[in-house]
């Protein structure tokens, strides 16, 4: 990986650590806070073990959910996007442009407190390069509506059976209050299933360890910064699990 691994025991660690190692990169960076260290980068239609191809999981969500929306996604990709919002794999990953809503991540999920967590960091145009995805644009990062991404719409993807290629960053309209709030963006894979992190001379990527003797102050600290649970979803549900656990 492009740096070695620090463990992080407070924001002020990450603040100190992350300046330091990002001060020679001026394109953006994202993150992902995953509750356990040792998981992969790999969206969960890639780690799915019934043999079931994409378009059945989209036919069966638009089914089910259609009634359910109140603006129908207008094409393949969108229908992605509620899928991973609402759990159903996909080949997406959720990444964020906010480094404390990446470690509130990797902090709340109380059932993993005593697991180490991890904070990644990806150069998303570093990422795409392994893709051979080049622009004369510095640090472009194309949206899914980009004709580079055409191979990896859910349509082609069921069609055309014979290629594999590498996972590649990309971003999408934040058209709901989870998305805006998150500075959500993605990466999506294809048939190749190595993990992001696993990719070419693996400069594009690192991660460092939350150790789960610290998580509880760390998540006590987002607390007092407002990155709370409300702050990451912004939803009815979140109001009343505040107000419940504050008795």
């Amino acid at each position: 990986m492009r740096k070695p691994i620090k463990n992080i025991t407070s924001i002020a660690d990450l603040l100190k650590n992350l300046k330091r190692d990002t001060e020679d990169y001026e394109g953006q960076i994202w993150f992902r806070g995953q509750s356990a260290f040792t998981w992969k980068l790999q969206p969960t239609f890639l780690r799915k073990e019934k043999n079931v191809s994409e378009f059945t999981l989209i036919t069966k969500f638009k089914q089910n959910a259609s009634l359910l929306i109140n603006r129908p996604p207008s094409n393949y990709f969108d229908w992605l996007f509620q899928m991973q919002h609402h759990g159903v794999p996909t080949r997406l990953l959720d990444w964020t442009e906010s480094a404390l809503t990446a470690l509130y991540f990797a902090v709340e999920d109380n059932n993993s407190i005593r697991k180490d967590g991890a904070l990644w960091i990806l150069f998303p145009t570093e990422l795409n390069k392994n893709a051979n995805i080049y622009s004369d644009e510095n640090f472009y990062i194309p949206s899914f509506e980009d004709m580079v991404l055409k191979n990896y719409n859910p349509e082609v993807f069921h069609q055309e059976k014979n290629t594999k290629l590498l996972p590649v960053a990309a971003i999408a309209s934040r058209n709901n209050t989870r998305m805006q709030a998150q500075l959500g963006v993605f990466t999506i894979s294809h048939r190749d299933k190595t993990p992001i992190e696993d990719i070419g001379d693996k400069g594009h990527i690192w991660k460092y360890k939350i150790p789960a003797s610290h998580k509880k102050t760390i998540k006590s600290e987002l607390a007092l910064l407002g990155i709370t649970k409300f702050q990451v979803f912004p939803e009815l549900s979140s109001i009343g699990e505040i107000i419940k656990n504050g008795f």
